[in-house]
């Protein structure tokens, strides 16, 4: 059982980057998907979760209105797109699934990583000034 995160890399600030969350071994259609990424020396923290269905989503209040993020049912895939990055948004990037989620999780218990049971193994945003 896997989730494989991709797609980050070096880019400058005001740029935008679209990370991507596969996966592999079980089915994440039933999930609440989250996105959390830890920066150097800092505590991991949350960005983005969307609900199983799609249609609803939560985001930290540092990326609000800079980052979206979707699904994709069908092929079972999550989506992370970051635009007007900035140089405080460097860090490893994770995704992860909680299959006990109900519908409507609400934002406190989407953004609590204790409730997440899968984990990709993170991929790296390098944002330069």
């Amino acid at each position: 059982v896997q989730l494989q995160a991709s797609g980050g890399g070096l880019v400058q600030a005001g740029d935008s980057l679209r990370l991507s969350c596969a996966a592999s071994g079980r089915t994440f259609r039933r999930d609440l998907m989250g996105w959390f990424r830890q920066a150097p020396g800092k505590a991991r923290e949350f960005v983005a979760a969307i609900s199983r269905t799609g249609l609803t989503t939560y985001y930290s209040e540092s990326v609000k209105g800079r980052f979206t993020i979707s699904r994709d049912i069908a092929k079972d895939t999550v989506y992370l797109q970051m635009n007007n990055l900035k140089v405080e948004d460097t860090a490893v990037y994770y995704c992860a699934a909680d299959r006990n989620a109900i519908l409507t999780s609400g934002l406190p218990y989407s953004s609590s990583e204790e409730n997440y049971d899968y984990w990709g193994q993170g991929t790296l945003v390098t944002v330069s000034s």
